[in-house]
């Protein structure tokens, strides 16, 4: 079959178009190997051997690269301004317990609040994290 760079054309357009439609790194290194099964393709009829290269150098890229690629590429985590108040100093509100949520006042917004420690209403707390809804506190001067 004299045409076997025309498969490989084919599979190598789809795959492009399967990462432009998908922007997570998922079949980049099978376009790269797609590319060199091509070239193959062109000095060498054998299919077997063609898809043999393809398959080879596509996981050859897969483990050298997207470790390195996925650092490079990774999107940062976008903060939304409620994760702003992380590290903020708030008022306890209403008491909170070990097993029981209480307020906390932050920003000028009341929160509904936990913590590993009991801790009085009127205390001063640091925001640690927000998890849903809630934010995690401890009091201020158990640093």
């Amino acid at each position: 079959m004299e045409q076997q760079w025309l498969i490989w054309l084919i599979i190598v357009i789809l795959l492009t178009l399967i990462e432009v439609a998908t922007v997570n790194l998922t079949t980049i290194w099978f376009v790269m190997s797609g590319i060199v099964a091509l070239i193959v393709s062109l000095f060498v009829d054998n299919y077997i051997l063609q898809f043999g290269v393809f398959v080879v150098v596509g996981v050859i890229l897969l483990i050298t690269t997207k470790p390195f690629l996925t650092k490079f590429i990774k999107s940062h985590k976008v903060k939304t301004n409620i994760d702003r108040i992380i590290g903020m100093t708030g008022v306890v509100t209403e008491k909170i317990s070990k097993n029981e949520d209480g307020e906390v006042k932050v920003d000028g917004k009341k929160w509904t609040a936990y913590a590993d420690k009991a801790i009085k209403k009127g205390d001063l707390v640091k925001v640690l994290e927000i998890k849903g809804v809630k934010i995690k506190v401890e009091r201020m001067d158990d640093k």
